[in-house]
């Protein structure tokens, strides 16, 4: 039995969860609940225990001072809530951890059991996967889900993919047989720069989950941090010219496959987005495009990062992502 002593009845609940690990590339995804769960003040109420799930030799434990008493931090995955105001109030379960080592079975009731006892109406997975995707266009960001109804209702994908998979795969296939909506979505980063953090990707991800369960999500610095982001490896970029044309390949190939996209439905659908985040002076803290552009802007490269790796050759036939 799960006792959630303290947690106020919810308001129509959506849980949103991310992992760090294998479906977390450039950390895009677990950066950002961790944004929402800064923004927005989120109270832990419960953590799983980790001797049940994690193995303490490939997660390991840190050890920390806190007035000059040591103490241990487990690796483990803990939940929060945080109240959305605006006209239409909500709560968001906040729930972010590491890929378990084992029981992920256990691992994934448990959390179905939380999500029961608040009334969660919709489980949304955040994911990151590595792709052929240049760094100078916009994020590309993929709806998915199992359950057919969800996908024609949600204007999502039906997944139908084959293949090794991580916890969000298992995570979304346990909530479809246990009866709750469950829907993941997936940021491609560019594998040629796939050291974290990557906010571009983090920002693409926030923004389509705004769209999805309709909320304003303030974003703080989080704009001009993509934007930086870009700039350094545009930077990065120039001083290799193995690199610099093999971006120019992604981009053609890129602007290619969109060309039909550019329907006047596709524009149509592309403007009333535009216009629902920014109805009433948009959401706090200001919103920008996946792609980072807009006014001009510069600021100092990270320090440290490091430059990207000589790219290989590009393939012809894309693989599919090791999503769900």
């Amino acid at each position: 039995m799960i006792e959630l002593e303290g947690v106020p009845e919810l308001i129509d609940p959506v849980m949103v969860a991310a992992f760090e690990g294998w479906n977390d590339a450039g950390d895009a995804a677990s950066t950002a609940v961790a944004h929402l769960d800064k923004e927005w003040k989120g109270e832990v109420f419960a953590a799983l225990d980790a001797e049940d799930y994690y193995d303490f030799q490939v997660n390991r434990p840190t050890v920390w001072m806190d007035g000059g008493v040591r103490k241990i931090t487990w690796p483990t995955t803990r939940l929060s809530v945080v109240r959305v105001g605006g006209d239409k109030p909500r709560d968001l379960v906040l729930v972010r951890g590491i890929e378990p080592s084992m029981r992920w079975r256990s691992f994934c009731n448990e959390l179905l059991g939380f999500a029961h006892e608040l009334g969660v109406e919709l489980v949304v997975i955040l994911g990151a996967l590595l792709g052929d995707t240049p760094h100078t266009r916009p994020v590309p960001i993929s709806g998915t889900t199992s359950d057919a109804d969800v996908a024609r209702r949600m204007d999502l994908e039906e997944t139908k993919y084959e293949g090794p998979t991580g916890i969000v795969g298992v995570l979304q296939e346990a909530c479809t047989h246990a009866g709750v909506p469950a829907v993941s979505l997936w940021a491609a980063v560019p594998h040629y720069v796939s050291q974290p953090p990557n906010p571009k990707a983090t920002l693409a991800l926030l923004n389509r989950l705004e769209d999805l369960i309709d909320v304003r999500i303030p974003l703080g610095e989080l704009p001009e941090d993509a934007r930086a982001w870009q700039v350094g490896v545009d930077q990065l970029a120039a001083e290799d010219s193995e690199v610099a044309e093999y971006v120019q390949t992604l981009e053609e190939a890129r602007d290619t496959a969109e060309l039909p996209e550019a329907s006047g439905e596709a524009i149509a659908r592309e403007f009333e987005r535009y216009l629902r985040r920014r109805d009433g002076g948009g959401p706090p803290g200001g919103h920008a495009t996946e792609s980072g552009e807009g006014q001009a802007y510069r600021r100092d490269t990270p320090g440290g990062r490091a430059k990207p790796p000589k790219p290989p050759k590009p393939s012809t036939d894309d693989e599919d992502p090791p999503e769900d």
